[in-house]
């Protein structure tokens, strides 16, 4: 009964106002939301690549402050003066809170995974007595191999996403070549129902093409 009501809403809204230019109207929205969504993920890729390097950092620093002999509390103090986005977990620290939970809890934030190994190390050596310089040398060295391996597989794909936007700008190209040479495409697509069926197909298909090449690149940079 909903889409019984819905589809009679519409064509009401149909028949009152101008059909083609509602049709455009919302074909236009329609675009206009994808491209927002896809800005937004290029922003938020970017963020979370920002935020695996500080990660990479931050154990790094982390190490090399264990290593020079730091008690680990002081060395998450010393490092958080560098690296303010970790404050927090070094206020913690301080006031003893469980620094594994802590990590865990910054993990959760898009590029800080690696924070689990960190974590864990931390978990382990506090449980075992175990020294934490070593444990934490050697995750270092498994986020940045990870890293590398991460690095690879985007430059892999620069291929592909550089081909898929020209493949997404390249209708535009053509319907520019066809009205230079007298075809006028531009009448067929904005006033007959068919060019408005292929038109919203194909900006359609466009936004979700791009939009299934950044899901891949999720998947490849966790």
């Amino acid at each position: 009964m909903r889409w019984l009501a819905a589809g009679m809403l519409l064509a009401a809204v149909l028949v009152l106002f101008d059909g083609r230019r509602l049709v455009l109207a919302l074909i236009a929205l329609a675009a206009l939301a994808g491209v927002r969504l896809l800005v937004r993920a290029h922003r938020a890729a970017a963020a979370a690549e920002r935020r695996r390097d500080r990660v990479q950092d931050f154990c790094d620093a982390l190490a090399a402050e264990l290593a020079a002999g730091q008690p680990p509390v002081q060395a998450l103090g010393r490092v958080a003066a560098e690296l303010p986005e970790f404050a927090e977990v070094a206020r913690g620290a301080d006031l003893g809170v469980d620094v594994p939970g802590l990590l865990r809890q910054a993990s959760a934030l898009p590029g800080a995974g690696d924070l689990r190994l960190v974590a864990a190390s931390w978990q382990v050596a506090h449980r075992s007595g175990a020294g934490l310089t070593a444990s934490l040398i050697a995750v270092a060295d498994t986020i940045r191999d990870r890293r590398r391996v991460s690095r690879l597989a985007v430059s892999e794909m620069a291929g592909s996403h550089a081909t898929a936007r020209l493949m997404a700008g390249l209708p535009v190209l053509i319907l520019m070549l066809g009205a230079a040479i007298g075809i006028d495409p531009f009448r067929f697509l904005l006033q007959t129902p068919v060019g408005l069926v292929c038109l919203g197909s194909g900006v359609g298909l466009s936004l979700l093409g791009l939009g299934w090449l950044y899901r891949i690149q999720q998947r490849v940079t966790p």
